[in-house]
Formats: C-alpha cells, structure tokens, sequence
C-alpha cells in the first residue's frame, strides 16, 4: 500500500488536486498580508472573478473585506503572525455587491525550519444547515451586535440590519415602524438586487397596512415571532391581491414575522423571507431559525429605539445650532453669496459619552453703511453645547460690535476682549481649579463692492480660497494673527491684530471655510486620515473644476471635495463680486453755504439719471440739504444765520476736538435751528458729497473732517433747534455716522420704489 510522501501517490493525489476540490475557502499570504495562493471554493465564497490569478500578490485586506473589518482584519494578521490561531465572522463584500458571512480560522504558515513566513486561512459561509449552526449562530449574532453597535443613526442602523440578514439567512428583508398611528416601511431589501414592480410591496416610505390574520399582523397583536414554514401550504390574507402575485412571482417559500419591543413599547416589525432568488441548503425556516430571528428581533429593537431616541437629541441640538446662525442671508449689491453649515458625525461611541453633531463654527454676514458688507467666519474650539453657546454669544456680540464701524482689527480686539470674559474655571484631574477661556479662530472682511475695496484682519484662521479667471489660490495674508483668547492664557509677546486692505478683481470670488472642511477626513478605503496638504489640494481641484458656475455649485463641490466622513462641524462662504461697475456720484466742494444748492442740484440730477421714484427723489434732496448744511455750518469760522448739525464733542474737558472748529457760542448739542448775526466767510475746508445706487436704495454719504459724531437729541416743544436729525431718522430707512481716517462719514439710506429698467 502507498503511503502518503510515496511518490507514486503523490503523482495521484498531488496538493493541488485536493486544495481545489474541498468544499472549504483555503488562502495562502505572506507575512505582509499579500496573496499568495486561493482554491476554487475561495474564488467563489469571496466573489473572485474568474481571473482572479491577477489578484496574486496584492493585500487581502483590499480584497473583500467590509470596511468595518478592516481592523479586525488586521488584528487577525498580527495576532497570527505573532504564532497565534484566530477564528471568528467578519462580512466578504462580493464583486456583485452583496455580502456574506464568512466564519473563518487563520493559522501560521510556517517554513520547514519553524520560521513564520506568512499565514493560512480557511473559511466557509457561516449559518449553513449542519451540525455547526449553533455555533455559527453565536457568531453571527456576535456580528450583527457589532454592527447594530455602530451607529446611532436611525437609517444606518436599520440598513445594517438588512445587510446582515439579506442574502445570508434571507432573500427579502423588510423593516416597519410605527409612526404616530401608522405603520410606515423603512426597509426593504432583496437578494441579488431583485426589485419588486411597483405597486405590489410597499416601498420605502410608505403605510403599509396588514389586515388581520396577516402573519406580521399576528406577531405584532401577540408579541412574539410567528413562523410560517411552508407558504404555499398556509394561506394568509395579503395587503393585496397584487402583493400576493408578488409572492407568487418571486416563489416565497417560508417567512418569519418578529415584533419589535423595546421597553415594553411596540415599535414595529421584521420580517423575513425565503424565496427562489437564491439556491441554499434549505428552503424552510423552522423553530430554531424562530429562536434565532426572535433574538436578532431583540437587539434589532434595542438598537432602534436607542437610534431613535438619539435622533430626537440630534434634531434638538442642530436646531439650537442653526438658530444660532443667519436664518437668512440679506440681498446685497454687487455681491452673490452662498452659505453651507454641516454638522460633524456624532462622536456616538469614542469612549467620549454620546455627543450631538454641535459645534462651534459660524458665519454672518452684516450689512453696513451705504452699501459695505462685513463677512466673518470663525470656529470656537472644542465642540458640544458648551461650544455652540460661546460661538452663538460671539456672534451677537459681533453683530452689536459691527454696528461703530470700526476697522477690522480693532474688531477683533473688541471680539478678543469679549472672549475674556467668557471664560470658566475647571477642576483639573488633580482638584485643582483652573480657568479656561475660548479659543477662537476668525476671519473678519468688510467690502465695499462699489470700490471693490476689501479690507480683512485675521485671528488664526485659514486664508480663504481666491479665484480670479478660473485660477484657484488663496488671499494673500502677511499676518496671519493669533487666536480670539490667546491672551487670556498668560501668553506673552502676543502681536496685535492688524488690517490688510486689497481690491478684488470683477468676478472675483473669494471662499472662506472652517478648518472642519479639511481635517481629520477618513480616507476612502477606510486606511486612516488624508493629510492636511491632501484635502486642501482636493479641495482646490474640486473647486476649480466649477470655478465658472454660480455661487451655490462652488459651496456644493468645496462641501463635496474631502470624502469621508467629518470629525468636526464646518462652515463655507462663498462670495462674489459682480462683473459689472455699480453706479455712484461723487463730487467735492468747498465749505461754503453757497456749495448746499451745488450738491442739492447735483443730488436732484443724479437721481433722475437713475430714474428715482420723484417723490423718493424730493425727499432725498430735502436730507442732502440737511446733512449738507449742517456740514457746512460746523466748517465756517463765524456763525450764520442758517440750520446747523451740531456734534458730540471728542475734546476733553472743554478743548475743542482734533480737526473740528473752536467753539461757538450758542451751538445746540443736536441738529436744529441757530441764529447768528454775521455771515460765513471761507474756511478752505471741503466735503465730500457720494451717491451710490444699488437695486433697492440709494445711499448719500457726506465726509468732512470734524470727528465729532452726531447725535438725536429731544427737543423741547419751545426750543429752536435739536429736530434736524430727527428728520432724517424719521424720513429715512436706515442712517449712521462712521469714523474714517480723515473725520467721519454722515450717513443715510432712502429706498427705490421703482425698480431699475
């Protein structure tokens, strides 16, 4: 008798005669997890094209496994390679893209000297009929608890649940909740990607409606897992008569229906089915797959009502997050804006407790005067309710801040300040109380699209991206500035924030991103994070490729660059300025009264060019007047028997102001009447007159070089003077006054009645 290493026999029974003809996955791999050898049953259990000789030497980890058990397949390698034996499920993800679980037993390969020189796999499809479907039973109920464990998204959740079930125990998986006092189908999932006609099941997202005796309506009036074994023996009555085709159809031969329970409330119900979409073992469910199916039921619910519950904490917290940012953003001139906020994947379980998706990024964007816009975007550092309530403070106090005009940086010092006084002690691990103020990153712009000036100062935050033609690089900033709080934390030598000024080119657009956009992005086959340096390359690609689009395409593709899902919530502002030149008046004169009926006529002529509404026309010209007059009186030496502005004084203790007149006896402290009994001469003073049409209002501003801002004073019922400003308060729909770096601008707004031809 031949014995096994005789040659004659080996000749007859070579290794690979048996390797190829046993009914069990065999793969071979070399120590860095390369193949090197598959049989015939691993080309079909893991979904192999024929070819699949071309697979030789390529890592098994990018060879079926589901992303989920990309770790576990790597603790596999390293816990075998360390001369330890693994077993356990995990998910193959076919060609075709179905999946199937896979018990499988890795072992060392080892070289006749002892060393290991790679591993050894075999595996089978786990559940199969046998004297092992206990056993196989525990690990797939093992498998589906990992994956129900996942995720806290309701929809993920019970799309998991299908996965695991369909095709490996089922051919058609269907999942129904209740909702108020409906039953409404959630899941629906057929092996193969066999897809029911319409009209026959109900599809996601519909009421469905079981009549009584139904096999799912019995299960959920008794609570408990109903089996029907042999469907075309026992005759139940169908939703309807083209559902029951259906089942003929497609050859529905056994069924499961289980209740959903969770804490003690009828959530909804699975059910389940074998049909002839597939050719398995058996075609019968019986009392053991009841058992089965009755504790997959159970954790199922669980993990739906623990979804479910954390949808309601989601939909709570992204509304206090979105109330806390622009519900609308204004139309302005010259400008088109786009504005994304995407809140970060919840942390759900990172040993960190269970977090909603809040955040601290923001965007605004707050109108000034006579048409200037400030645009800002920042990002509170840390995430959670905590961080969401600094950043919505931030921005009212921004918001309040915006209103003095002030230049940008010494917005960000007032904003910088503020983050101050938000600070808060913590008890550190020792006891110790230590205090903690924010930190702050922020971007503030002001631009002015008549001018098409831009004026910024940054606090830490990234350079938005600049496309000017096509051409995709980023705003130049030469001080990139320290973070909101920075300085609260003892930190010395601190530079001070400074204003940047550039113009931007027609169709020009600028976007602004938190840096949520490009960090901590996992990779697509699930291999760690893309870098820093990836993501923003990907997201200067992506950008580029819609660069000629609108507005909302560019936020669409900079939302839709880095794959993956977030660690951190983001922000995107899109800006652009228009193509075209905005129409304006501007005209300088002497301080002379003479000069109030010049800018009056020039007023009157311009707005009839721009074909005003004459009624709006008339009462604009009466406020140029009042301003201008005003203006005028303030720059003259001697006092006139004219209408004067009178300003809060910027001197100390009675000296008058840098820049301003002396002081004049009998000047109001608001606008009015005075009375003086000689005449103006010239002071060699000027004022600026600007006019500045926009689609909705006309803008006048008045410059001059008092720094003396006015004031609305009440004026008694006898006193002469103390109503001007009133007027122009009660006659216009927007006005201000602004420091700039000559004096100050007067200014107010009127709106157009008619719109532009």
């Amino acid at each position: 008798m031949n014995r096994w290493g005789d040659g004659a026999f080996d000749a007859y029974l070579p290794a690979e005669t048996v390797l190829q003809q046993v009914e069990t996955a065999v793969i071979a791999t070399d120590r860095a997890s390369n193949l090197l050898y598959a049989n015939a049953h691993a080309a079909k259990l893991f979904g192999f094209p024929e070819d699949f000789y071309h697979l030789i030497g390529h890592s098994i980890l990018r060879l079926g496994f589901e992303k989920a058990d990309l770790v576990k397949a790597a603790g596999l390698a390293k816990q075998v390679l360390r001369g330890l034996v693994w077993e356990g499920t995990f998910i193959s993800v076919r060609q075709d893209g179905s999946r199937v679980f896979v018990r499988a037993q890795a072992a060392p390969l080892r070289h006749p000297s002892g060393a290991i020189d790679g591993i050894v796999i075999f595996a089978r499809e786990a559940m199969r009929r046998g004297t092992e479907r206990e056993f196989d039973r525990i690990g797939l109920l093992e498998r589906i608890g990992e994956r129900l464990a996942g995720s806290l998204e309701l929809d993920r959740t019970l799309r998991h649940v299908a996965e695991a079930l369909v095709p490996q125990f089922a051919d058609h998986c269907f999942i129904d909740l209740r909702h108020s006092d409906k039953l409404v189908r959630r899941v629906a999932m057929h092996a193969k990607g066999w897809q029911p006609g319409p009209g026959t099941w109900a599809a996601v997202g519909e009421p469905i409606r079981y009549p009584p005796g139904h096999f799912c309506a019995q299960a959920m009036a008794r609570l408990d897992t109903v089996v029907v074994e042999d469907f075309d023996n026992q005759r139940f009555p169908a939703p309807s008569a083209a559902s029951a085709a259906a089942c003929a159809g497609v050859a529905v031969s056994s069924v499961i229906a289980a209740p959903l329970l969770a804490r003690g409330e009828l959530l909804g119900v699975l059910s389940l089915a074998l049909s002839g979409l597939t050719h398995r073992d058996g075609i019968r469910y019986d009392s053991f797959d009841r058992e089965f199916v009755g504790a997959v039921a159970g954790r199922v619910a669980i993990a739906i009502d623990n979804a479910m519950l954390f949808e309601e904490e989601r939909r709570t917290a992204l509304a206090f997050q979105t109330s806390l940012l622009p519900q609308q953003i204004p139309k302005l001139d010259g400008l088109e804006i786009a504005c994304r906020y995407v809140p970060a994947k919840p942390l759900e379980t990172r040993g960190q407790g269970i977090q909603t998706q809040v955040g601290g990024d923001w965007y605004d964007v707050i109108p000034l005067s006579a048409g200037r816009v400030a645009i800002v975007i920042g990002d509170v550092e840390g995430r959670g309710a905590r961080a969401a309530a600094i950043m919505g403070q931030l921005r009212a106090a921004l918001r309040a801040f915006a209103q003095d005009e002030k230049p940008p940086a010494e917005m960000l010092r007032k904003l910088d300040e503020w983050c101050r006084t938000l600070g808060h002690i913590e008890t550190d691990a020792h006891g110790v109380p230590t205090p903690v103020t924010p930190m702050v990153s922020c971007t503030y712009l002001v631009y002015d699209a008549w001018t098409r000036k831009l004026a910024f100062a940054n606090a830490g935050h990234d350079a938005p991206l600049l496309i000017v033609d096509g051409e995709v690089g980023q705003l130049e900033i030469e001080h990139k500035g320290v973070l909101l709080g920075v300085r609260s934390q003892g930190v010395s030598g601190v530079p001070p924030f400074r204003e940047e000024q550039r113009e931007l080119p027609p169709g020009a657009t600028l976007l602004l991103y938190t840096d949520g956009l490009t960090d901590r992005r996992t990779r697509a086959d699930g291999s760690g994070h893309y870098t820093e340096d990836e993501a923003a390359e990907m997201l200067r690609q992506s950008v580029k490729a819609v660069a000629h689009k609108d507005v909302e395409a560019l936020a669409k593709a900079a939302e839709d660059a880095v794959p993956g899902d977030i660690d951190d919530d983001m922000a995107i502002v899109v800006v652009r300025s228009a193509a075209a030149k905005l129409p304006s008046e501007e005209r300088v004169y002497p301080a002379e009264p003479i000069m109030v009926s010049e800018a009056r006529r020039m007023a009157a002529d311009t707005f009839t060019r721009w074909g005003l509404d004459p009624g709006q026309s008339e009462l604009a010209c009466l406020l140029v007047s009042e301003v201008v007059t005003n203006v005028v009186l303030h720059a003259t030496l001697s006092p006139s028997p004219r209408r004067e502005l009178v300003f809060d004084s910027a001197s100390v203790g009675g000296a008058p102001a840098l820049g301003g007149p002396p002081a004049v006896a009998g000047l109001d402290d608001g606008w009015g009447l005075s009375t003086f009994d000689d005449a103006p001469i010239s002071t060699g003073l000027e004022f600026t007159v600007r006019l500045r049409r926009g689609e909705a209002a006309v803008w006048v501003e008045v410059f001059d070089s008092d720094l003396r801002l006015p004031r609305i004073r009440n004026a008694g019922e006898n006193d002469e003077g103390g109503r001007g400003l009133y007027l122009v308060d009660q006659l216009s729909s927007r006005w201000g006054s602004r420091p700039t770096k000559e004096g100050k601008a007067v200014w107010f707004e009127v709106p157009v009645r008619r719109p532009i031809r």
